[in-house]
């Protein structure tokens, strides 16, 4: 696991393409994020967030006869429900800003992701036009912007309870 948070997604990018050519997922919008559904950091953030849980929870759980299944369905997963967005919204960030991903298994102009797209603007065929940039790139982190101020406390919550054990 930590192998993976050390190696960089770039490195993994023709391999990534081999597979998803393979997969027949090239030019489509779940190819863009196949390759991410597996996440190091998805795995040690809820690991930390479990670690945190009262033992007690689990064994009341167990007097009670429920099993392995039903602990995780019951306990584990309601208590890590802010671990959950916060990590949500830091994966969807992270590969909002991507560029190079979507550039390369993305094909048709047509489905091109907003990063990518903005690419366009910038062409120095036509000449720079910076107020067009500016409002496009405006656009782009909107969404972003809008997804943090709404969820700003559970975010905030969440990493200050996945710190403290």
């Amino acid at each position: 696991m930590l192998v993976q948070l050390m190696v960089m997604p770039e490195i993994l990018i023709v391999r990534n393409y081999q597979t998803l050519s393979t997969l027949g997922f090239v030019d489509t919008l779940f190819g863009i994020g196949l390759p991410y559904f597996a996440s190091a950091f998805a795995i040690f953030l809820l690991r930390q967030t479990f670690k945190t849980i009262p033992k007690e929870l689990i064994e009341a759980a167990q007097m009670e006869g429920a099993s392995s299944l039903q602990i995780l369905r019951h306990v584990y997963i309601p208590l890590a429900k802010l671990t959950y967005l916060a990590f949500s919204l830091v994966s969807i960030s992270h590969h909002w800003n991507n560029f190079l991903w979507p550039l390369v298994v993305r094909n048709s102009q047509e489905s091109r992701p907003l990063t990518v797209g903005l690419q366009v603007f910038s062409s120095a065929d036509q000449g720079i036009d910076w107020s067009i940039i500016s409002a496009a790139t405006l656009l782009t982190s909107a969404p972003l912007l809008i997804g943090f101020l709404i969820f700003q406390r559970q975010f905030v919550q969440s990493f200050m309870r996945a710190g403290i054990k």
